[in-house]
Protein backbone atom coordinates (compact mmCIF):
# COMPACT_ATOMS: atom_id res chain seq x y z
CA UNK A 1 0.00 0.00 0.00
CA UNK A 2 1.24 3.46 -0.89
CA UNK A 3 0.32 6.56 1.09
CA UNK A 4 0.89 9.96 -0.48
CA UNK A 5 0.85 13.07 1.66
CA UNK A 6 2.17 16.60 1.89
CA UNK A 7 -0.07 18.46 -0.52
CA UNK A 8 -1.56 21.82 0.27
CA UNK A 9 -2.07 25.41 -0.79
CA UNK A 10 1.01 27.52 -1.49
CA UNK A 11 1.73 30.79 -3.23
CA UNK A 12 3.62 30.89 -6.49
CA UNK A 13 7.34 30.66 -5.84
CA UNK A 14 6.81 28.61 -2.70
CA UNK A 15 7.75 25.05 -1.86
CA UNK A 16 6.11 21.82 -0.79
CA UNK A 17 7.45 18.36 -0.08
CA UNK A 18 5.34 15.37 -0.93
CA UNK A 19 5.89 11.99 0.69
CA UNK A 20 5.07 8.52 -0.57
CA UNK A 21 5.29 5.91 2.15
CA UNK A 22 5.02 2.20 1.51
CA UNK A 23 3.57 -0.33 3.87
CA UNK A 24 3.35 -4.07 3.46
CA UNK A 25 6.26 -4.20 1.06
CA UNK A 26 9.68 -2.65 0.72
CA UNK A 27 10.67 -0.34 -2.08
CA UNK A 28 14.24 -1.53 -2.36
CA UNK A 29 14.00 -3.05 -5.83
CA UNK A 30 11.23 -0.84 -7.18
CA UNK A 31 10.90 2.20 -9.36
CA UNK A 32 8.73 4.89 -7.80
CA UNK A 33 7.13 7.62 -9.82
CA UNK A 34 5.15 10.76 -9.21
CA UNK A 35 2.38 11.71 -11.60
CA UNK A 36 -0.13 14.55 -11.56
CA UNK A 37 -3.56 15.05 -12.99
CA UNK A 38 -5.92 17.95 -13.53
CA UNK A 39 -9.61 17.61 -14.39
CA UNK A 40 -10.22 16.51 -17.94
CA UNK A 41 -6.57 15.69 -18.60
CA UNK A 42 -4.56 12.50 -18.61
CA UNK A 43 -2.24 11.65 -15.78
CA UNK A 44 1.09 13.36 -16.45
CA UNK A 45 4.54 12.11 -15.51
CA UNK A 46 6.45 14.31 -13.08
CA UNK A 47 9.46 12.40 -11.77
CA UNK A 48 10.69 8.91 -11.01
CA UNK A 49 13.49 7.16 -9.19
CA UNK A 50 14.89 3.70 -9.55
CA UNK A 51 15.62 2.71 -6.00
CA UNK A 52 18.23 0.17 -7.01
CA UNK A 53 20.97 2.48 -8.21
CA UNK A 54 19.20 5.73 -7.53
CA UNK A 55 18.72 6.91 -11.11
CA UNK A 56 16.29 9.79 -11.34
CA UNK A 57 14.11 11.01 -14.17
CA UNK A 58 12.18 14.26 -14.56
CA UNK A 59 9.63 15.78 -16.85
CA UNK A 60 11.02 18.76 -18.71
CA UNK A 61 8.45 21.03 -17.08
CA UNK A 62 9.78 20.37 -13.57
CA UNK A 63 13.49 19.77 -14.17
CA UNK A 64 15.56 22.09 -11.99
CA UNK A 65 12.63 22.84 -9.69
CA UNK A 66 11.61 19.42 -8.37
CA UNK A 67 13.79 16.79 -6.75
CA UNK A 68 12.85 13.18 -6.12
CA UNK A 69 14.67 11.34 -3.36
CA UNK A 70 14.33 8.37 -1.06
CA UNK A 71 14.79 7.40 2.55
CA UNK A 72 15.34 3.66 2.59
CA UNK A 73 15.11 3.43 6.36
CA UNK A 74 11.65 5.00 6.28
CA UNK A 75 10.59 3.19 3.10
CA UNK A 76 9.56 6.57 1.78
CA UNK A 77 10.10 8.52 -1.42
CA UNK A 78 9.91 12.30 -1.44
CA UNK A 79 9.18 14.91 -4.06
CA UNK A 80 10.62 18.29 -3.11
CA UNK A 81 8.89 20.95 -5.15
CA UNK A 82 10.45 24.40 -5.29
CA UNK A 83 9.64 27.53 -7.29
CA UNK A 84 6.09 26.32 -7.67
CA UNK A 85 3.95 27.78 -10.42
CA UNK A 86 0.16 27.95 -10.78
CA UNK A 87 0.43 25.41 -13.60
CA UNK A 88 1.78 22.89 -11.08
CA UNK A 89 -1.67 22.80 -9.52
CA UNK A 90 -2.95 19.22 -9.72
CA UNK A 91 -3.66 16.08 -7.77
CA UNK A 92 -0.34 14.32 -7.32
CA UNK A 93 -0.10 10.54 -7.21
CA UNK A 94 2.78 8.24 -6.37
CA UNK A 95 3.15 4.87 -8.01
CA UNK A 96 5.53 1.96 -7.70
CA UNK A 97 6.43 -1.16 -9.59
CA UNK A 98 9.29 -3.66 -9.41
CA UNK A 99 9.44 -4.18 -13.16
CA UNK A 100 9.36 -0.79 -14.82
CA UNK A 101 11.82 -0.55 -17.69
CA UNK A 102 13.52 2.74 -18.41
CA UNK A 103 11.68 3.28 -21.67
CA UNK A 104 8.40 3.05 -19.76
CA UNK A 105 9.33 4.91 -16.61
CA UNK A 106 7.39 7.99 -17.63
CA UNK A 107 4.24 6.08 -18.46
CA UNK A 108 1.48 5.58 -15.93
CA UNK A 109 0.80 2.23 -17.57
CA UNK A 110 4.15 0.98 -16.33
CA UNK A 111 3.18 1.08 -12.66
CA UNK A 112 1.12 -1.51 -10.85
CA UNK A 113 0.74 0.04 -7.40
CA UNK A 114 -0.77 3.47 -6.81
CA UNK A 115 -1.35 5.65 -3.80
CA UNK A 116 -4.27 7.97 -3.32
CA UNK A 117 -3.77 11.46 -4.61
CA UNK A 118 -2.76 14.54 -2.69
CA UNK A 119 -3.94 17.94 -3.86
CA UNK A 120 -1.39 20.64 -4.62
CA UNK A 121 -2.76 24.11 -5.27
CA UNK A 122 -0.48 26.98 -6.26
CA UNK A 123 -2.02 30.42 -6.15
CA UNK A 124 -0.78 33.28 -8.31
Amino acid sequence: QLQASGGGLVQAGGSLRLSCAASGRTFSSYAVGWFRQTPGKEREFVAAIRLRGGSTFYATSVKGRFTISRDAAKNTVYLQMNSLKPEDTAVYYCAADPNVIISNIGSALGYKYWGQGTQVTVSS
